[in-house]
């Protein structure tokens, strides 16, 4: 029997499992998935994620990777244009946007590394329960067909926001808002690999995410009706995008015009704003499994690090104590919502998209947001003395 498995082996489901095996105990992470492999995303790392890296001793490997240090960020308000540059605050001076084939991969390598093990090509298809009904295990599927049985002290739902675990948990939703908004993205070479750019029109938000081999990620977030050009352009569909660009934020799309798009433009209206329960008898769940807010606010790679430690914290207290596991995971999911409370209201606001001043002044108060979470995460106690090894 494991001590745990973990059933998603990207960003929630690699940090959780690091960061446990790091503690010392028996950690299974499986993927349905063969890694490293893409998934949709802008990948923009914000301050806080930045100083997750930083302290799990994974920074110098994301830039060794080729992924580019960020140190200024642009804001373009209806042509108007700022540049700051990133200060030092909460031990980091910098950004970063790595792949997420990248990212994904390195985070499972460094779990694998601290004693986890990863099996690919398994798709979990049910739980294990004991005689009482407490979550003991995943039925699951491996890549021949086989079935296979994974039994577990806890299991750790890391699958996303389309989570199946959390149906198989039945973990009930506390608070969800439909987000009115889609986003497209792409890969361009020819533009800046030092700055992050951020643009701001009528109904518009547009960036650029420097990322690896030169390139950068592209992006557009809109409300739904508005990218509906995009989305039925058929095999036109990147020349509508770089139409729209051009349209609401000229700077920017005359730039992208003049790059090389390098890759297929991506996007979804999938973008569910969502709280669940995240903990249960033998079970939780991490990430966007259990927590996801609209893109707009860039803060999906950071929420899944923080809530990795926070769960990995208890899930250790679990294992040690098993009296305490109602405390420490109430704890978990109390300490995530609260901590999560303040972007999560922004982001339900600037999905509405207000007028363009109004939308500056919520993104300067999730600015301050983002930068008091750097400085609480950088305080968050030491895990283990050889995270960093």
């Amino acid at each position: 029997m494991y001590d745990v498995v973990v059933v998603g082996a990207r960003c929630a489901g690699a940090a959780t499992a690091r960061l446990l095996a790091g503690m010392g105990h028996d950690v299974l992470m499986v993927d349905k998935t063969r890694l490293p492999s893409d998934t949709l995303s802008t990948h923009g790392l914000i301050r806080g994620g930045v100083v997750q890296l930083s302290r799990w001793g994974l920074l110098d490997r994301v830039l060794d990777s080729g992924a580019p240090a960020v140190t200024q960020v642009r804001f373009d308000i209806e042509g108007e244009s700022k540049v700051r540059r990133i200060k030092q605050r909460a031990g980091v001076d910098m950004l970063v946007a790595p792949r997420r084939h990248v990212l994904d991969g390195l985070l499972a390598d460094a779990a694998v590394a601290a004693g986890a093990e990863l099996r690919t090509g398994v798709t979990a298809t049910g739980l294990l329960r004991s005689d009482a009904g407490r979550v003991a295990g995943i039925v699951g599927r491996s890549a021949n067909g086989d079935r296979v049985e994974l039994p577990a002290r806890v299991v750790v739902g890391a699958d996303g926001r389309g989570s199946r675990m959390a149906g198989y948990f039945g973990a009930e939703t506390l608070e969800q808002h439909t987000s009115p908004c889609a986003v497209f993205y792409t890969y361009v070479t020819g533009l800046r690999s030092d700055t992050y750019e951020f643009h701001i029109a009528p109904d518009a938000f547009a960036g650029v995410f420097p990322t690896h081999d030169g390139a950068a990620c592209v992006w557009l977030i809109r409300p739904t009706p508005l990218l509906e050009p995009i989305r039925t352009a058929g095999s036109g569909r990147g020349a509508a995008f770089v139409q729209q660009l051009e349209l609401l934020v000229p700077d920017l799309g005359h730039r992208v015009r003049a790059g090389r798009i390098t890759a297929r433009l991506r996007g979804t209206a999938d973008l569910p704003n969502y709280l669940r329960r995240s903990h249960g008898p033998g079970w939780a769940l991490v990430g966007d499994a259990g927590y996801h807010r609209d893109p707009i606010t860039g803060h999906g790679i950071t929420d899944a690090f923080r809530d990795a430690e926070l769960l990995a914290t208890a899930i250790d207290r679990c294992l040690d104590d098993p009296t305490a596991e109602r405390t420490a995971m109430t704890s978990y999911q109390q300490t995530r919502d609260a901590m999560a409370r303040e972007v999560f209201d922004l982001t339900c606001a600037l999905t509405a998209f207000p007028p363009p001043n109004r939308f500056v002044e919520l993104q300067l108060q999730l600015s301050d947001a983002l930068e008091r979470e750097a400085d609480a995460l950088a305080s968050f106690p030491g895990l283990t003395a050889n995270l960093a090894a």
